[in-house]
C-alpha cells in the first residue's frame, strides 16, 4: 500500500526511528530538524496536552520557512505514577529511570503536529507498556550499550530495549516515536494524502 501527497512533505525531526516509520507510507519526504527547546511547563497533569504542545512547537518552527509543504513534527514522552520521563541526561539517570519502571506499567504518549496551508493541527496517541522485573546487571548492561540515551524513558523498544518489555497495549510504532496508523488516518481525513489508486494527487 502506497500513498501520494498533495504537497512536498517534511519531517521536522532528526529521529532515525521516525524517519523509518514515515517511510512506510511510500512517498518521498525530506528531514528538517526543528532544533527547538523541549522545555515546557506541565499544566494540570495534562500529559497529552504537553506532548501535543511540544509537537506543535517543533512543527511550527519548521513550517515558518516551509509554507508550501506538509510538515510533520512529533514529541514522545513516558509517564509513570505522575512523573514525566523524557530523554535521560546521563547514564545514572537512565539507570534510575529503568529501576523505577521495572516491573511496572507505564504510558508512552506521542504528540503529533501536522501543518499545511497555514493550518496546524495536533493529536496524541497513548500506548501502555509493561516492563519485566529488571535486575541491576541487565539495567547496567543495557545502559552501558548507549542505546537509552536518546530515547524517552531511557529505552528503545525497537532495539535491545525490547528485552525489558513484558507486554504492550496499543500501537507499537507509537512507542517508537510516531503512531503511523493514527497519523495516516488524520492526514487522510484532512485530504493531505490519498491512496495511489483512485485519488488524484500530485506525486512528489
Amino acid at each position: 500500500m502506497k500513498f501520494k501527497v498533495a504537497n512536498p512533505v517534511i519531517l521536522a525531526s532528526a529521529s532515525p526511528r521516525r524517519k523509518e516509520i514515515l517511510s512506510l507510507l511510500g512517498f518521498p519526504f525530506t528531514v528538517v530538524p526543528s532544533n527547538v527547546s523541549e522545555e515546557l511547563e506541565l499544566e494540570n497533569n495534562d500529559y497529552q496536552g504537553y506532548a501535543r504542545k511540544l509537537a506543535a512547537r517543533k512543527t511550527q518552527a519548521v513550517a515558518n520557512d516551509e509554507l508550501d509543504s506538509i510538515v510533520i513534527g512529533a514529541d514522545t514522552i513516558v509517564v509513570h505514577k505522575g512523573k514525566l520521563y523524557s530523554k535521560p541526561e546521563s547514564k545514572e539517570q537512565a539507570k534510575s529511570f529503568l529501576r523505577e519502571l521495572s516491573g511496572e506499567t507505564h504510558t508512552v504518549i506521542t504528540g503529533v503536529g501536522v501543518f499545511k496551508d497555514g493550518m496546524l493541527s495536533t493529536f496524541a496517541a497513548e500506548t501502555k507498556v509493561t516492563f519485566r522485573e529488571l535486575d541491576s546487571t541487565l539495567i547496567n548492561s543495557y545502559v552501558e550499550s548507549g542505546d537509552p540515551m536518546d530515547k524517552a524513558g531511557g529505552y528503545g523498544i525497537q532495539t535491545a530495549g525490547a528485552l525489558l518489555v513484558e507486554k504492550i497495549d496499543g500501537d507499537y510504532y507509537n512507542v517508537m516515536g510516531l503512531p503511523i496508523a493514527k497519523l495516516t488516518e488524520h492526514m487522510r481525513k484532512l485530504s493531505f494524502i490519498g491512496l495511489k489508486d483512485g485519488v488524484s494527487f500530485i506525486d512528489y
